[in-house]
């Protein structure tokens, strides 16, 4: 064998053993990419259910007043349907009751969800999020809010809080420890913050402009959502107008207490 072809044979050998060294020695060993999967982390199986407790903040009286409302929140996964973009989605049916479930459960209409091969999508009130999206691991990123409409709130709320939501940084920050909310402990849990920003809260400066946004949604493995907050408002001093100052928003606190 001449020098060039043992050469080319040496070569040849070296990118073998390299090969074999990078895709592992047990050809039928499992690669898995991420922590969890999206079927793990939103559950989509007809009946399964999941209730909330659900604190809702409101501004009564022209936004005069300040009011927390509580009641619970059960959502129920329906029938699997063919969305318009060719996706299967499932509806999910919203039921309300008091904080105490003493009454009947009324229907509270629905919203549905969409899962890809790397996104799960949560279409509600003709509004869609992106809520998950691979790789869900701590620092990983997305734009949540890319499929919202300029200013998504409006006419329901005049405010400015929706004035660029479409550039809201979705990022997991955790991706398998524990969550505690009210004595309640949820394990598994992966974090998605999607925004903390304010000015002047609480307001201490009564006669400036004032604004929170905060959202953040947690999943739990083999559950789904277990704990959502989302709140966005703003406070107007109005000091040039009647009635004086104001607030105009909302904001949404909710956990889970119950499923199947």
């Amino acid at each position: 064998m001449n020098r060039w072809h043992f050469t080319s044979w040496l070569l040849c050998a070296a990118l073998l053993l390299t090969s074999v060294s990078f895709w592992g020695c047990n050809p039928s060993e499992k690669q898995t990419p991420y922590p969890f999967s999206l079927e793990e982390l939103i559950v989509l199986t007809p009946g399964k259910y999941i209730t909330y407790r659900t604190d809702s903040l409101v501004f009564p009286q022209f936004g005069r007043q300040i009011a927390t409302r509580s009641y619970l929140i059960k959502h129920v996964v329906d029938s699997p349907f063919i969305d318009n973009l060719g996706n299967t989605a499932y509806r999910i049916n919203r039921f309300i009751n008091d904080t105490m479930a003493q009454g009947s459960w009324q229907p509270a209409g629905s919203f549905s969800v969409t899962r890809t091969t790397d996104r799960t999508e949560w279409a509600e009130d003709n509004r869609r999020f992106v809520k998950l999206q691979q790789p869900l691991v701590p620092g990983y990123s997305w734009k949540g809010n890319r499929y919202l409409p300029d200013q998504p709130f409006e006419p329901l709320y005049n405010f400015s809080n929706d004035d660029n939501m479409q550039n809201w940084n979705y990022q997991c920050t955790t991706n398998s420890g524990s969550f505690t909310f009210r004595n309640k402990t949820y394990q598994q849990v992966i974090t998605i913050e999607q925004a903390d920003e304010q000015f002047n809260v609480p307001v201490v400066l009564t006669t400036a402009y004032a604004f929170r946004n905060r959202a953040v949604d947690r999943f739990s493995r083999g559950i789904g959502l277990v704990y959502r907050e989302f709140e966005c408002w703003e406070y107007q001093p109005n000091t040039g107008g009647s009635g004086g100052p104001y607030r105009v928003g909302f904001g949404i606190k909710q956990w889970m207490v119950d499923h199947n």
